[in-house]
Order: structure tokens, then sequence, then C-alpha cells
């Protein structure tokens, strides 16, 4: 029935894929059964799935004339400009189509993530008022329906492109897709959420002491939407980008080595780990939220490991190639618990910031900004050792097959094991701001202490799992794009027939370099000044719904949520496009300026100052967030002290710093590192130097 091993795998992976599709359907139903505790409950969880739908369907709105514009760029010029003698239309119209695909599994996996969270979140307050097991499960399960999307759906689409045209640069556009949209996805979805939230804290807990969800607040119901848009759909659409970016670089780089069928088999049997891992994820006899989410990632890196082992010995896959993926796996995970060693509630460094806040926000936003500095060290070196070790581990292949390439394919795949519990990895994130939605309807559904109690202790484990998530991210993407430099390379020289280097030395490189350097500074500056400039209005908003009616503050009126959500909504479509759009076109302007060796400085500094920034705000963010966390249970003074002011004005600027511009630059340097394949023939064709 298949023709060899490649198609063999590819097929398997659709198998799969389709298995997970029916696992998050199951989980979807099995949510939908679940009661709703009371009428105020409901009503609230409706008013907050209805408005995140409402933005989802603006942003995407607008990112549909995006993707028809690209489109028609992409039938012009790539792979090749129709102008060349060695054009072909119909090569340029099947890229133009695989980009449109990419772009549309990207919106379905956000979409289908926030049609559960905004069930779930409802449900898994309801269940806080029979036991923290069901209720976690109830969260935990619509994570995983997204994370079964997320993987199904990368997995699903490479495997179809590469049985039906057997062309990487297909691939390649179908990852463009995903990740030009990802990109769009995770910034705006990042400055409605932290526009929301930093309204939100500054209103309510700096100026008026009221607790974080309380109703009295204009900007509560938008802080809750934003959870939705930026760390459901936003996150989710950051790992699908990821995950397919990593399968199409190795791809590029596997087809000359007659390598595909281990990519798709380690691809595949990933996501049969994960969906394994996900169905046994539940809280034991003694165990806690925590031990539950940590307890499944373990089971689904022993089951990966165990799974593409029996695979490589059965089908006489290289064990080195194994070896790397494995590499790749664990690291990941270190990765992982380094940021939680930064960020977890229960260590040094958010305890030392904590204690901090006594002395004022400054000495609050200095340490937590040094912490955030410290933990870029750990990461980016475990980055740098998965892909030497990998490079070492699979050059000698080289000499056995007399070629050259492997050593790139060890870390390409080293990356595949790096995201081969992304299955997972998403659902964990997803839970996250599940819970910390069920938290905030547990107090407007007046659910009770006791409710609100069990709530705050999934929260807690969603917050430390968030932590842990956003690092093996920005980790994983760290990998991804090394990998898709060395696709890059592998383009350029199957263009050109010369084997590619480049000499740091070499003005032009050095030039490229220090444009790419640049580059994640300027995009995450411009974030934050989204997300400075709309916070201002809403805060104003907030303060003139305050003065027009008093019985806001006195409970004896409700707020205009509605205007909240609007002026939230209308900022973050504002700011959608400007940095994103910096981006890329920097990429094709130093392409056209010094040609495919400038892209080669660029592509390097793009990757090396966007994970150190990445990783630092990520983690100087989650350190502020859960710093404020710890004095609100009582440490330092508890709620409503000095510290507790200055905990969380650290968290005003942290909460930009890990939901909007951090996690995005992952996004971006993958987009740059794609658009820079994609051109390579445009650059070779057309430049000044």
């Amino acid at each position: 029935m298949f023709e060899n091993m490649d198609m063999l795998w590819a097929g398997i992976s659709i198998v799969i894929s389709i298995i997970a599709f029916g696992i998050a359907f199951y989980f979807y139903k099995w949510i939908l059964k679940q009661p709703t505790a009371n009428e105020k409950l409901k009503s609230v969880g409706q008013l907050i799935r209805e408005n995140s739908f409402k933005f989802l369907k603006k942003e995407y709105s607008i990112l549909a004339t995006f993707v028809i514009i690209v489109s028609i760029i992409i039938i012009l010029v790539f792979p090749t400009p129709l102008w060349s003698e060695s054009a072909s239309f119909a090569n340029n119209f099947v890229m133009a189509i695989a980009y449109i695909f990419g772009s549309f599994f990207s919106a379905l996996a956000g979409w289908i993530g926030i049609s559960v969270a905004t069930i779930a979140n409802v449900k898994t307050a309801t269940l806080a008022k029979k036991d923290i097991k069901d209720s976690f499960v109830c969260g935990f399960r619509g994570g995983a329906v997204m994370g079964m999307a997320v993987v199904g759906t990368s997995l699903l689409g490479a495997a179809l492109l590469y049985i039906i045209t057997g062309n990487p640069d297909t691939v390649l556009a179908f990852s463009f897709g995903a990740s030009s949209l990802a990109l769009f996805a995770k910034a705006g979805g990042g400055i409605f959420t932290k526009t929301a939230d930093i309204a939100a804290d500054l209103t309510g807990k700096v100026e008026l002491g009221i607790p974080e969800d309380d109703p009295r607040n204009p900007a509560v119901i938008a802080d809750n939407v934003g959870d939705n848009v930026g760390d459901v759909a936003g996150m989710g659409a950051d790992l699908f980008d990821s995950n397919i970016a990593a399968i199409a670089a190795t791809i590029v780089i596997a087809i000359p080595l007659g390598q595909v069928a281990i990519l798709f088999a380690f691809a595949s049997l990933g996501l049969l780990a994960s969906i394994i891992g996900v169905l046994c994820s539940r809280i034991g006899k003694n165990g806690t939220p925590s031990k539950a989410l940590n307890n499944g990632t373990y089971l689904t890196c022993s089951l990966f490991a165990i799974f593409t082992f029996i695979a490589t010995y059965l089908c006489n896959f290289e064990m080195r190639i194994w070896g790397a993926s494995i590499i790749g796996m664990i690291v990941g995970v270190i990765i992982g618990i380094t940021s939680d060693f930064f960020t977890g509630d229960n260590k040094k460094p958010v305890k030392k910031v904590a204690e901090s806040c006594q002395k004022g926000p400054a000495f609050t936003v200095l340490s937590g900004f040094a912490y955030g500095l410290l933990s870029a060290l750990p990461a980016l070196l475990g980055i740098g050792i998965a892909a030497l070790a990998s490079y070492k581990l699979c050059e000698p292949l080289n000499l056995i097959y007399n070629t050259t390439g492997y050593e790139l394919l060890g870390i390409s795949m080293s990356a595949i094991g790096m995201l081969s519990i992304v299955g997972m990895i998403v659902s964990n994130d997803a839970y996250g701001p599940i819970v910390d939605n069920a938290r905030g309807l547990a107090e407007m559904g007046d659910l009770g202490e006791d409710v609100i109690k069990v709530a705050d202790e999934l929260d807690a484990a969603g917050n430390t799992t968030k932590a842990i998530t956003k690092g093996f991210a920005i980790a994983a993407a760290g990998l991804t794009v090394i990998s898709l430099l060395a696709a890059f390379m592998q383009v350029v020289e199957s263009k050109t027939g010369v084997q590619t280097g480049f000499d740091i030395m070499n003005p032009t490189v050095f030039f490229g370099a220090l444009v790419g350097v640049a580059i994640p500074a300027v995009f995450s500056a411009l974030l934050i000044f989204g997300v400075n400039k709309n916070s201002q209005i809403l805060v104003e908003e907030i303060h003139n719904q305050f003065k027009k009616d008093p019985g806001i503050k006195e409970g004896t009126s409700s707020p205009d949520y509605g205007r909240c959500i609007v002026l939230a909504t209308r900022g973050a479509m504002r700011e959608l496009l400007p940095a994103s759009l910096v981006a890329i076109f920097s990429t094709l302007a130093v392409g056209f300026v010094g040609g495919v060796e400038a892209i080669g400085g660029y592509l390097t500094g793009n990757i090396l100052s966007g994970l150190l920034l990445a990783m630092l705000m990520s983690n100087a963010g989650g350190l502020w967030d859960n710093a404020k966390k710890y004095i609100e249970a009582g440490n330092f003074g508890g709620k409503g002290s000095e510290a507790h002011k200055a905990a969380v004005i650290g968290d005003t600027i942290g909460d930009p710093f890990k939901d909007t511009a951090g996690p995005s630059i992952n996004t971006q340097i993958t987009v740059v590192s794609l658009v820079s394949s994609l051109s390579a023939e445009l650059f070779l064709l057309h430049s000044i130097f």
C-alpha cells in the first residue's frame, strides 16, 4: 500500500492525528456534560465567552486580509519569481495554498482552544464545590483539548503536504502560514490581556484595595477575556508554530539524506505518548495539582523514549539520531525546571523579591530584573548543550554514509525531541488560564470561600506550570530556529550548488548580525508601547466610571464591563500589525541589501538576542507575579500592605514582559527564519551587495 518507509510513517502520523482529534472531542463532550452551579455563574461565564469570540472574530477578520495579500505575493514570487525563466505558476500556486492552509490550521487551533476554555472555566468552578480532584480533571481536560488540537493539526498538515507534494518548500510555506498568523495572534492577544490586567490591578488592588476578581472593577470581565485570547489562543498558536517549524526544518534537512521516515516516526510517537499522558493525568490519593501535572509530563517523556527506541530498533533507524532526540527532550524538561526555580512561589528568588517589596517598588523592580537576567544563563546554556551534543553525536554518520548533513539533522531531531511532548505541554499551559478564570468565576458567582480556596490551589499550580511551559516554549523555539538556520543554509546550497557558511569577519555578515540583534529589542519595544498606551486609556475609563457613578464602588450598581472590553479590543487591533510587520520587512530589507550572506548574520543575531530577551522577560515577569501572590498569601504584611502595593507595581511591569513581548519573540524569530528560507532565491537574484 505504501511505497516506502517515509510514506508509511507519514500515513501513521495522519492516523495518530485523527486519534488525537477523537480524544479532544471526547474530552469536549465530557466537559459539556458537567453541571453549572447557578444562573449567575452561567451568566458571567457566557459574558466572557461571547466577548472572547468577539475579539477573535475581529482579529481574524484583519488577519484574513493579511493572508490574502501575502498569498498573492507568494503566487508572484515564491519559490521562484514568475518573471524568471525557471518559473512555474503551478509551483507558486501550490505554495500559496500551503500558506493559506497553515494560516487556517493555526487559527483553527486557537478557535478550538477558546471554544473549550470558555466552557471548562465555568464547569471547573462548579466542580470545585464538590472536590479538588474532579475540578482538576475538568480544567486539565479543557487544556488537553487545546493540546490535542495543536499537535494534531500541525502533524496532520505536514504529513498530508509531504504525501501529496513530496516538496519541502510546501511544508515551509505551510509553516510560514502558521507562524505569521501565530505572530499576530500572540501580539494581539497579548496586548489585549495585559491592557486589561494592568488596568484592573492598578485601579483595583492599588487604588481601592479590592480583591483581584471583584465584580465592582469595570475591567474584571476584560481581564478574564484576556486570559483566553492571550494565554489560550495566543500560546496555542505559539507552540503550534514551533512544532510545525521544527517539522518543516527537519524535512528540508532530512530529504537529501533519505531520513524523512524517522522524523514522522518520532513526531507521531510523541503525539501518541502525549495522548496516553493526558488520559492518565489525575490527582492521586495524596497528590496535588502540581504533582499531577508534573507526573503527566514525566510519564509522557518516558513513553516517548520507550516508543521511539522500539521504533528505532525495529525500523533499523540510526541509534545516534534517537540519541539526539532524547537529548533535546531531556534538555527541554531541565530548562522548564530551571524556569520553575526562578519563578516558583516556594523558591528562594520569589521570596527574596517579595522581601524586597517591603522597601518599595524600586527595589522590587531591581531585584526582579536582576534575577530575570540571571535566569537566562541556564536556559541558553541548555540550548547550546543540546545543539552541540546532538551535532557531535550525529557527525560521525557523515563518514559512515560518505555524505554531509547528518550533524545538522542531529540538531533538528533534537528540536523534534524537545517538541515531542508538546501535546502535554500545551495541555498544561492551557490549564493555567482555565483555572485562573475559574477562580474569578467562583468569586463573581458567589460560590463561597471554600470554593475560592480550592480554585486558588488549582490556580497556584497553573501559575507554576505556565512559568515552566513558557521556559519550555522559548527553549523549543531556540532549537527550532537553529534548525531553521540550518534549513536556510540547505536551501541556499540547493540553489547555488555551493556549500554555505557565514564568516562573522565578513562585513556583509557582520552588518546583518548587527541588524538582527536589534530587531527583537525593537519588536518588544513596540509591543510594550502598545500595552502602555492602551492601559492608560483603560485606567482613565475606569476612573471616569467610578466618578460618574459612585454606586459602583459601593456595590449598589453595576459597572459598564462592555466599554472596557471595547477599548481593550480597539487598542489591540490598532497595535496588532506594526511590530510584526517591522520584523518581516526588516528581514526582506537586509536580504535585498546584503544578500544571503547578510541574512546568515541577521538570523544568527536575531536568534541570540531574541532568546536572551525572551527568557529574561518571561522569567522576570513570572517572578514578579508570584512575588505578588506570595505576599497576598499573608507574607510581609499581606494584602493591602505597602509591600503588596510595591509587588503589584512589579507585577504590572512584568505583565507585558511575560505575556506579550517575551513569548511573542519566540514566534518572531521563527517567522524571520521562514521568510529568509522562502526568499533565498530572491536574495540571490536581487541584492545590492
